[in-house]
C-alpha cells in the first residue's frame, strides 16, 4: 500500500507508478536519508524539475528537515527548481572549450533562440546553460543537447544545430 505524506500527493501530480516505485525505494536504504537523491533523481526525471513542494514531500519521506533537501537540490548542478524547454543546451565554458571559442558558440544559441542564460525560449524549445566541463576537452568547444554530445562545435555549427532543434531533427 502507498504511503501517504501530510503534504498532497496529489499537489505533486506524481504518477501512482511513481509513487509505487519510490515506496519500494526507501526501504531499501539502511537511512532513509540516504533514499534522498534517488528519489530527487526519479521526481525530476518524471516532471522535469523539483519544486518546492517535491522538495518538502522528499523531506517528510525520508524523514529529514526540508531544508537539508532544498541543500542538495541547490547544490548539484544536475538537479533543478524550475521548468526548462524541451531541449536542454548545455555549452561547456572551461579553460579548452573557453580558449577554443566556447563563449562565441553559446552567444550563437542566445542569438538564435532569443533568450538570455537559464531562459525558456519563445515556444518552449530550449533552455540554454554555461555549464562546467562535459568532460570531452580535446574536441571543444563541446555542446551538449539534452543527452547527445556535439563536439568541435563553431559557431556555425551551432546556428546549424539551432535550426535542427527548430525543425524537429533534433
Amino acid at each position: 500500500m502507498i504511503q501517504e505524506t501530510k503534504i498532497a500527493d496529489e499537489a505533486l501530480d506524481l504518477s501512482s507508478a511513481l509513487k509505487e516505485k519510490i515506496d519500494k525505494l526507501v526501504p531499501r536504504y539502511p537511512e532513509k536519508k540516504s533514499a534522498s537523491l534517488p528519489l530527487l533523481h526519479l521526481i525530476q526525471e518524471e516532471k522535469g524539475y523539483i519544486s518546492k513542494p517535491a522538495m518538502e514531500w522528499v523531506a517528510e519521506k525520508v524523514e529529514v528537515e526540508p531544508i537539508s533537501i532544498y541543500g542538495l537540490v541547490t547544490f548539484y548542478p544536475m538537479l533543478r527548481e524550475k521548468p526548462i524547454g524541451k531541449k536542454h543546451i548545455k555549452v561547456c565554458r572551461t579553460l579548452s572549450c573557453a580558449l577554443n571559442g566556447g563563449y562565441n558558440v553559446c552567444d550563437t544559441f542566445k542569438k538564435e533562440f532569443d533568450c538570455d542564460l537559464g531562459e525558456i525560449s519563445e515556444g518552449g524549445e530550449a533552455t540554454i546553460e554555461f555549464v562546467e566541463c562535459l568532460a570531452s576537452c580535446g574536441s571543444g568547444p563541446v555542446v551538449q543537447v539534452n543527452e547527445v554530445m556535439h563536439e568541435n562545435v563553431t559557431p556555425e555549427k551551432a546556428a546549424e544545430i539551432a535550426k535542427q532543434i527548430r525543425s524537429g531533427k533534433i
